[in-house]
């Protein structure tokens, strides 16, 4: 049936026959199905031209919706079933979110044309008969989206949050603030997107390529547009982690409010956002001021990310450099105040205060895995991006855990060896490598293994100035991505790349009619490369760290 992520069981009719609808179905959506249907008229109405009215007492619907809570569902609280006959199909959500992804099976069997905007002429509509239960491997299915570095404008965002449903994938990390860029308005500190959200150039390539793009960029989402991204992840059952940066990868912040950084160092009145890619060595002085400033910033970002939708806050934590700190009398000063262990030990303290300033406002940290240094709090979990080895430890110490390896599924790293694609950066991964990763390492033991929330795919986007370019570097690694996140896979290497190939086939017209910019299985198109711009591609094998 070509589904992908592939399911659990599915059982296609052994005689072939399918169910034909009718000009204009009806839909009967039983109690708590309203989100699914809501979707299922707006998604598949454009597709299909249906208007999906509500079933009549007695009738039995083409389309029906159940919830079934305290079914025999040994599948967790996302699971589903279909069950398609000559009745129609009855579609059973274990929850809301369960009957949800059980939707977005259906618009697979329906065809590639389902993903259309507008209905095609003269085209009608079947459902194969069969039964399909599934439900996924990990509760931790997403995308780190970076929109620092290259801004990607509201309706982009939007646009992903509906690529990852389809996906089966259930968050979206928004790298929200860089040096290079601050993305999210604060209202009691404006500058932050008046200064900070913009910079008068941008490096063209990796960062040691000599060509620069001269168009000053830019932007940033308002209040409004965070309210409405998350609304519109919420009824699509994905979770939103926003992503702040402490204490390192500030310098915009630092350009909006000099008096965030380390002011007996260096001139912060001087600095810019930066225009060039990179870790630069301006970082947030440790007072007691700038862990006020940004606690009014995490008290704007909460309010805009309910606990419901987002219940972990991102505080970056990564890639801090020291020479500022031991330079600073002020900074040294801190440490002998503190009683830390030197200027790693002032890293974890600004992780570790924000770390009991969101436990106490009923939030969880998570940050990249250099936050493991000093030692973490109880509630705090981990995203383990320098290899498996920071999650490894954060697992085994009893701390939860996302698998983010950059030698694995780091989607800015180039998908072949090619002399064509576009800026290469990093290690090769392809389609095969992301099919193959396996997100618990075997190493861990049983109790630290289930410590692993999930896993996801990271998209830095120094390189990807628009959304093309990510969508060249995310599509179609990202579907390999998912199902295994999704699905409950062998080893790595027993898994059927092959017939995961052959599904592929079909799903190329789904990314397609989507519009999805995705590389072509035989590499990319001519309008696709950029030729003679440096990237800074890496060989050999990503080693297993």
């Amino acid at each position: 049936m070509d589904l992908i992520p592939a399911p659990r069981i599915a059982l296609p009719d052994e005689a072939g026959r399918r169910f034909p609808f009718g000009p204009q179905p009806v839909l009967d959506a039983g109690p708590g199905t309203g989100t699914a249907a809501r979707w299922l008229r707006r998604e598949l109405g454009a597709a299909t031209g249906w208007e999906l009215p509500a079933a009549a007492a007695g009738v039995t619907a083409e389309l029906r919706l159940r919830l079934d809570p305290d079914g025999a569902w040994d599948r967790g609280p996302e699971s589903y079933r279909i069950d398609i006959g000559p009745d129609g199909a009855e579609l059973t959500g274990a929850s809301p979110a369960g009957l949800f992804w059980g939707a977005q099976t259906l618009r697979q069997l329906l065809g590639p044309d389902a993903y259309r905007r507008a209905p095609l002429p003269g085209r009608t509509w079947s459902l194969p008969y069969a039964s399909v239960v599934d439900g996924p491997r990990f509760g931790w299915r997403g995308m780190m989206l970076d929109v620092a570095r290259h801004f990607m404008p509201k309706d982009g965002v939007l646009r992903y949050i509906d690529l990852l449903a389809a996906h089966k994938l259930n968050v979206l990390h928004l790298h929200l603030t860089d040096d290079q860029g601050w993305r999210i308005e604060i209202k009691r500190h404006p500058r932050l997107t008046e200064v900070g959200g913009w910079r008068p150039r941008s490096r063209w390539g990796h960062r040691a390529s000599p060509l620069w793009n001269e168009t000053p960029h830019g932007g940033f989402y308002t209040q409004d547009d965070i309210r409405e991204i998350v609304a519109y992840a919420a009824e699509r059952h994905v979770r939103v982690v926003p992503e702040i940066d402490v204490p390192g990868h500030s310098q915009a912040a630092i350009a909006a409010y000099p008096e965030l950084g380390n002011t007996d160092v260096v001139d912060t009145a001087a600095l810019g956002v930066w225009d060039d890619w990179g870790i630069t060595e301006n970082v947030l002085a440790p007072t007691e001021a700038v862990l006020r400033f940004y606690e009014g910033v995490f008290e704007e970002v909460l309010e805009l990310f309910p606990a419901e939708v987002s219940p972990f806050v991102h505080v970056g934590g990564d890639e801090c450099p020291k020479a500022q700190w031991k330079a600073s009398a002020a900074a040294q000063e801190r440490i002998r105040e503190l009683g830390v262990d030197g200027e790693d030990g002032l890293q974890s303290w600004f992780v570790r205060h924000f770390d009991g300033w969101l436990t106490a406002r009923g939030r969880r940290l998570i940050g990249w895995d250099e936050i493991l240094e000093g030692g973490l709090a109880e509630g705090a979990a981990v995203s383990s991006w320098r290899g498996c080895a920071g999650g490894i430890a954060a697992a085994e110490a009893g701390h939860d855990v996302v698998m983010c390896p950059e030698q694995q599924v780091y989607l800015d790293h180039r998908q072949a060896g090619g002399a064509d694609e576009p800026m290469p950066i990093g290690y090769v991964r392809t389609l095969e490598d992301v099919y193959r990763f396996e997100p618990v390492p075997p190493k861990l033991s049983p109790e630290a293994a289930a410590r692993v929330l999930g896993a996801q795919a990271n998209v830095w986007t120094e390189v990807m100035e628009n959304q093309d370019r990510v969508d060249y570097q995310v599509f179609p690694r990202l579907v390999a991505f998912a199902e295994v996140v999704w699905s409950w896979q062998p080893e790595p290497g027993e898994r059927d790349f092959a017939g995961f190939e052959g599904r592929m086939a079909a799903h190329y017209a789904r990314l397609a009619a989507q519009g999805v910019d995705y590389r072509p299985p035989g590499g990319p198109l001519p309008r696709q490369r950029r030729p003679g711009v440096l990237g800074r591609p890496i060989e050999g094998a990503p080693p297993n760290v």
